[in-house]
């Protein structure tokens, strides 16, 4: 097995962490998963603007060395997926298919250009996530 840089042990440990409070929150709360490829611009600002308003929510990237690799365990933590672009959701249901069987999955179609929490990237995620995710 691959020994993983002390930053990655850690991050992944934080998000377990994160996944075990969440376990303890109304069950009428979606769980929200957003997928990008490295988790370091785009699904960690949709984790960051969702987290700040009360949501259950979690980020992840599907390329190997993403900052929180996407795994088995959060595809059955999340109840829907938000992803940033189509290859995302063809990553998941390549590598995930038996897992996702009944998951939304949404693609919002924002593409790799941003900075975190860049307010431009911010304005994108809130007009195509917003309407998923608010009643």
């Amino acid at each position: 097995m691959e020994e993983q840089p002390a930053f990655f042990e850690a991050n992944q440990r934080n998000k377990e962490t994160e996944m075990k409070a969440n376990e303890h929150k109304d069950p009428a709360d979606k769980k929200i998963l957003f997928v990008c490829s490295h988790n370091e611009m785009r699904s960690s600002t949709a984790e960051t603007v969702y987290r700040e308003e009360g949501l259950n929510v979690l980020s992840a990237g599907t390329e190997r060395f993403a900052n929180v690799p996407l795994n088995t365990e959060l595809i059955r933590w999340a109840d829907m997926i938000l992803v940033m672009e189509n290859r995302h959701r063809v990553a998941i249901e390549t590598h995930f298919g038996d897992e996702i069987v009944n998951k939304k999955i949404i693609d919002l179609d924002i593409p790799d250009n941003y900075y975190y929490m860049e307010p431009k990237l911010v304005a994108i995620i809130r007009e195509r996530a917003d309407p998923f995710l608010k009643p």
